[in-house]
């Protein structure tokens, strides 16, 4: 016979995600201290002379000094002029200033696989058919000591 168990699972409100985060948190950094601040945002915008967004990463550095690059976006007609590749230095320096020592990202076979790999990202991994006929990649790329 199987144990009742006596939970519930909910909706999250802030107040759960704080608690889910120190809770991970108190766990991680038993088995290994954290080194930074548990999270700092690097989020920037580049802007046309308009004052247009044309682009923009957004990332941050983690509790163990690595980069992770959630989003990078460029409007189409500044494609393939640049642009991205400034956008992903100017967040890998910043990083590299504040003590980052690693860079990691995902993205699809369909948006910018080559594109990684040309910025010295190498693949660590990936999920065929996902979404279906496709793959989405993962990406690190090491900053030098």
């Amino acid at each position: 016979m199987a144990e009742k168990l006596n939970y519930t699972i909910e909706v999250c409100q802030k107040e759960n995600v704080k608690n889910i985060i120190d809770g991970i948190n108190e766990y991680n950094f038993k088995s290994v201290p954290a080194l930074a601040e548990v999270w700092t945002p690097l989020e920037f915008v580049a802007k046309d002379k308009a004052g247009i967004d044309i682009g923009g990463i957004l990332g941050g550095i983690g509790c163990w000094n690595g980069l992770e690059i959630n989003l990078l976006w460029v409007k189409e007609e500044y494609r393939r002029k640049g642009l991205g590749s400034q956008l992903l230095k100017y967040i890998e320096k910043i990083a590299l200033e504040s003590g980052a020592t690693i860079s990691m990202l995902d993205t699809f076979d369909f948006q910018a696989e080559g594109f990684y790999v040309k910025n010295g990202y190498k693949v660590i991994g990936e999920i065929a058919d996902f979404p279906k006929g496709h793959k989405r990649i993962y990406f690190a790329k090491r900053f030098d000591y």
